[in-house]
């Protein structure tokens, strides 16, 4: 995904080598993001009850706006963790997107990476501004999503939008307006097994419960 850049020959002494440095560092981050035509022909398997697992989610971390919640599913779509954190106020990129996710993932589950054939998947919720139309942070955490499920073993499953409008499953089509970021969580109900673990964070995250 990340473009090529070469450096033009110049003096040391030059006032334009840090300009190109920098140039190079902001081509690399921006390109760090997927496009919706590329996250649809990336093979992301669809869920089979959305609004299941949105609900759900929704009533363990009550999310708030900027805050993402990660969760990891078994073949069944039952939850056998979750963590949610609130992202840091900084420009979007999925190379910090993906390192806070992947850090959230090694805290609350162990990782696949022994097995040839990814078993369980991992989905993203975010809470954030706006409708759901696709913005570049959304790009952002898609590249992160992707990119932190190699390097812990999982299938990279949904990325779920929650803004004022409802939820949306990106690239799918498929949403509902409740529950949303203004609506209050619903009760949980119905038996769970196994339970899912205890999600936390990092310095810039803040603790959620992921189990009642």
């Amino acid at each position: 995904m990340a473009f090529g850049f070469t450096p033009a020959t110049a003096d040391p002494a030059s006032p334009y080598t840090k300009t190109a440095e920098l140039s190079a560092d902001s081509t690399h981050q921006t390109s760090r993001f997927l496009e919706p035509a590329q996250w649809a022909t990336a093979g992301i398997p669809l869920l089979r009850s959305p609004r299941e697992v949105v609900s759900g989610l929704h009533s363990r971390h009550r999310p708030t706006l900027t805050m993402a919640v990660v969760a990891v599913l078994d073949p069944e779509e039952r939850l056998n963790a979750s963590a949610s954190f609130v992202r840091r106020p900084a420009p979007p990129d999925g190379w910090m997107f993906r390192n806070a996710l992947l850090s959230q993932l090694r805290r609350v589950i162990p990782h696949d990476l022994r097995r040839r054939t990814p078993v369980r998947t991992a989905v993203l919720m975010y809470c954030r501004e706006g409708d759901a139309r696709w913005t570049e942070e959304d790009g952002a955490w898609m590249w992160g999503l992707r990119d932190a499920c190699t390097l812990h073993g999982l299938r990279c499953g949904a990325y779920i939008t929650l803004t004022g409008d409802g939820w949306q499953v990106m690239g799918e089509g498929r949403g509902g307006r409740r529950p949303n970021a203004a609506s209050s969580p619903e009760p949980l109900g119905g038996p769970e097994s196994p339970p899912p673990r205890a999600g936390g964070g990092a310095s810039e995250v803040q603790r959620r419960a992921a189990a009642r």
